[in-house]
Order: C-alpha cells, then sequence, then structure tokens
C-alpha cells in the first residue's frame, strides 16, 4: 500500500520535457541545390543535443538558419514557442541563443578581454555583466591570465575557448556549437568537450555540431543524423554510439 501510494505520488509529480527549440520541415536552398530537405527535430531544456553526418550532410547551414545567419526558403523555427524564423540574428541572442561558429571567428585585432565584452553587446547591466565575465573566467582560467593579449596571437585551443567564452557572455539559454573540436590537438579535443560538459551541467542546453561523432555522442543527451538534408535517424546518443551502422559510417570502426 505504501509503495503504491509512492509510486502515485512520484507520477503525479512527473514534469514533461520542456520543448525549448523546435524546427519544423526546413528548407534552405542555395542556387538549385537544396541543402536542407524539410528536416524538422527538436531541443528540451537542459538537454545536450548533437547532429552529426558527413561533410555536406547540412550540419552548418541548420545551426546557421536557426540562429538567424540564413533564412529558410520554407520551414519554421521556434524557440520557446515563439516563431524566430524571421527574426534578424542579433535580436535572436538578446531572446536567450548565442552562437558559436565554426572556425572560431573570433576577432583578432582586439583583446581577450575586449572579445568577451563583444559577447555581452545585447546586456546593458554592468553588474550582471561583471559577474558573467567572472563565471566565464572560472570555466576558462586561460582566458583569465591572458585577458590583454591580442586574441590573434593565441594557439587555436585559446581561441576556441575564447569563441565559447564570448558565446556565453550573453547569459543564454541555449548555446549552438559548430566543430568545437575542429583543427585541434587531443589534449584541447577533451579539455573542449570537458567544458561542453561543464556548460550544460550549469543549466544551458546545448545544441552541438560536431565531425568526432564519437566524442559528441558521449555527451550528448539524444541525437540526429543528417545525411543531405535529411533527418535519417535519431535516438538516445548512448543507443546511436553503440548502434552498429553509426560505428561503421560515422565511427571509423
Amino acid at each position: 500500500m505504501i509503495q503504491r501510494l509512492l509510486r502515485l505520488i512520484l507520477e503525479n509529480n512527473k514534469t514533461e520535457d520542456l520543448e525549448m527549440l523546435k524546427v519544423e520541415n526546413l528548407v534552405v536552398n542555395y542556387g538549385v541545390i537544396q541543402a536542407l530537405k524539410g528536416i524538422s527535430f527538436e531541443v528540451n531544456e537542459g538537454e545536450v543535443i548533437a547532429l552529426i553526418g558527413a561533410n555536406g550532410a547540412g550540419k552548418t547551414t541548420t545551426l546557421q538558419t536557426i540562429s538567424g545567419m540564413l533564412s529558410p526558403n520554407s520551414g519554421k523555427v521556434l524557440l520557446n514557442d515563439v516563431d524566430i524564423t524571421t527574426i534578424p540574428g542579433h535580436k535572436i541572442v538578446s531572446m536567450g541563443m548565442a552562437h558559436v561558429p565554426e572556425g572560431r571567428r573570433v576577432f583578432p585585432g582586439l583583446t581577450v578581454l575586449e572579445n568577451l565584452k563583444m559577447g555581452a553587446y545585447t546586456r546593458s547591466n554592468k553588474t550582471e555583466i561583471a559577474k558573467t565575465l567572472e563565471q566565464v573566467y572560472e570555466s576558462f582560467p586561460r582566458l583569465k591570465e591572458r585577458q590583454n593579449q591580442l586574441a590573434g596571437t593565441l594557439s587555436g585551443g585559446e581561441q576556441q575557448m575564447l569563441a565559447m567564452g564570448r558565446a556565453l557572455m550573453s547569459n543564454p539559454k541555449i548555446v549552438l556549437m559548430d566543430e568545437p573540436s575542429m583543427g585541434l590537438s587531443p589534449i584541447y579535443v577533451d579539455e573542449i568537450f570537458k567544458i561542453i560538459q561543464s556548460i550544460s551541467d550549469a543549466g544551458t542546453t546545448v545544441l552541438l555540431v560536431e565531425q568526432n561523432a564519437k566524442k559528441a555522442l558521449a555527451i550528448a543527451d539524444r541525437a540526429y543524423v543528417l545525411e543531405t538534408g535529411n533527418v535519417v535517424l535519431s535516438g538516445d546518443a548512448k543507443d546511436l554510439l553503440n548502434d552498429d551502422s553509426i560505428k561503421k559510417a560515422y565511427l571509423g570502426e
């Protein structure tokens, strides 16, 4: 009787996953080339979602369309049930989304600190900005050590940390990360994935595009597999990590 009562209490206290981001039938063309062919997926609050696939599958195009860098030919992008499909990218940032682009794209002629402050351009509360800066420095102590150094003189791994830190300066609810481990040494790759995990643990939702499928699936909750602009497979990340077809196609096994 007591066990049944406890079970009923637990069932009544269950909360459904809160959907933060929803992509509906997204179509993106580059001239006559159809880069995305009507893809759909969702990201729930607090999740790490991985998008994996070969080069040219449409992963970067997906992130750029979600964050307002590209305009889709059709379909919708919803952020917390608000249609952001036609909203300019800079306004999407102020709605709680940040984008760490492929290739890092830091401002090489600005210092580390100046780059970080650029990430907070949508915010006005100086006290809160200073608080976020300290939190970024706690997560990336190397950036604090190099705060007065020009970004262009940092190593590739340090520039990636800077790009991630800059995104966090907007105090986002969700971060889109495009190939964060690209071109980095194995030591930096491990460090970057530990940081992504810590960002997630701190409560920020992450949508991750990553060529290193094994690393991405290891830290993700769920994953979607893209092939030539289509979602061809989705599921629990750990299940996909152990899927023979995924191992053969993307994990080099």
